[in-house]
C-alpha cells in the first residue's frame, strides 16, 4: 500500500473513530407529558452518552439529531420524503379529548356541524378531530378547522375565538379550566390514542456505535418507565421542571396516559388506517402494509431487553 493511500485509510479510521464517540443526539418534544420517561433516562448513566434538544422527526430528516420523539402522524407524513425514518418504540399512549362550549349549543358530538374547532394543523390531533367526527358521520370540510398550537387553545376558547379545540393535554385541561362549567369534553380511546413513539433512522441503525447507544437508551427509558408506571409521583416534579407545566396538573391529566416502553401489536394496524388520511392530505396514493412494514425495526427494543435480561 502507498504512503498516500495509508495516509488516507489511517485518516478515515480516525474520522470514523471520531464520529462514533459523539454523543447520541436525542430530539425530544419539551412540552408534552408523554416526554417523562425519556427525561427520567437522561438521569441514568445512559444519559451521559446523549445530548437533549427540544424537537422531533424533522430533526432526524435534516440529520441534526439521531433519535427524536413524535406521534405516529409524523413520521407517515415524513417517510414519504425520508423513507430511512424507523419507528424503534412507543414511548407513550396518550388519549386525546375534544372540549366544547355548551354555550355554543353543542351537547353532542354532532352539534360539532358548522362550528370552529381549534387544532395544530397536520398533527396528531387533527387526525383525532378527523375520526371522532366521522363517528357521527361529518368531516372536516362540515366543521371550520381553526390551526393553532396547543398551548394557544385556553386562551382561544375563553376568548371565544373558537366553539370547540382538540388535542393532547395539557391543552385540553388547560381549555377546561378556561371554561368551567361551560365545558363539555368528548373522547373516546376506542377511537384513537396517540402513540408516541422514538424515532430513529436506518443510517443511524447501522452505524454500530450509534447502534449500541441507541440500544442503551432504549433500555434506560424501558427502565425508566417502570417507574412513571409504578410510581407517577416521584416523577412529576422532574416532568413539571422540563415541561413548565405545574404538578397538580400532571396529576389531573396522568390517567389519560399509558408508559408502555413496547411496540403495541396494534402498531402496524393504526399505520394502515392512518395512511389512508395522510395520503389524502399529501394528495398521494395510500402506501400498502408492506410498505408501512419497513417503517417499524423491533430489532433494538428486543436487544434492549436481552441486555436487561442478563
Amino acid at each position: 500500500m502507498t504512503t498516500r493511500l495509508c495516509l488516507a485509510a489511517a485518516f478515515a479510521l480516525a474520522m470514523a473513530q471520531a464520529s462514533s464517540a459523539q454523543p447520541l443526539r436525542v430530539a425530544v418534544n419539551m412540552t408534552t407529558v408523554e416526554s417523562a420517561p425519556v427525561f427520567l433516562a437522561a438521569q441514568a448513566p445512559a444519559g451521559r452518552e446523549m445530548t437533549l434538544t427540544g424537537g422531533g422527526i424533522p430533526l432526524l430528516v435534516n440529520r441534526t439529531a439521531d433519535v427524536a420523539t413524535n406521534s405516529e402522524t409524523q413520521i407517515l407524513l415524513r417517510s414519504v420524503e425520508s423513507p430511512d425514518l424507523r419507528v424503534v418504540m412507543t414511548v407513550a399512549e396518550c388519549e386525546y379529548r375534544i372540549v366544547a362550549r355548551r354555550s355554543a349549543g353543542i351537547r353532542r358530538l354532532v352539534d360539532l356541524r358548522g362550528k370552529k374547532i381549534g387544532t395544530p394543523a397536520g398533527t396528531s390531533a387533527e387526525y383525532y378531530l378527523s375520526k371522532m367526527l366521522r363517528t357521527v358521520k361529518l368531516d372536516e370540510p362540515d366543521v371550520t378547522v381553526v390551526p393553532m398550537a396547543v398551548a394557544d387553545m385556553a386562551a382561544s376558547m375563553k376568548r371565544g375565538d373558537v366553539d370547540a379545540v382538540a388535542g393532547w393535554e395539557p391543552g385540553a385541561q388547560d381549555s377546561i379550566g378556561a371554561l368551567g362549567a361551560d365545558a363539555i369534553v368528548f373522547q373516546d380511546r376506542k377511537v384513537y390514542r396517540e402513540l408516541f413513539n422514538l424515532n430513529t433512522t436506518a443510517g443511524v441503525l447501522g452505524d454500530p456505535a450509534k447502534r449500541r447507544a441507541l440500544v442503551e437508551l432504549v433500555r434506560a427509558i424501558v427502565e425508566a418507565s417502570r417507574d412513571v408506571r409504578t410510581r407517577p409521583a416521584d416523577v412529576w416534579p422532574l416532568l413539571s421542571s422540563r415541561i413548565n407545566v405545574p404538578s397538580a396538573t400532571i396529576a389531573t391529566v396522568w390517567q389519560h396516559f399509558r408508559f408502555p416502553a413496547a411496540l403495541p401489536a396494534d402498531l402496524l394496524d393504526v399505520l394502515v388506517e392512518e395512511e389512508q388520511w395522510v395520503a389524502a392530505r399529501q394528495k398521494r396514493a395510500p402506501r400498502s402494509r408492506a410498505q408501512l412494514q419497513r417503517l417499524v425495526d423491533g430489532s433494538v427494543l428486543q436487544e434492549a431487553q436481552a441486555v436487561h435480561r442478563k
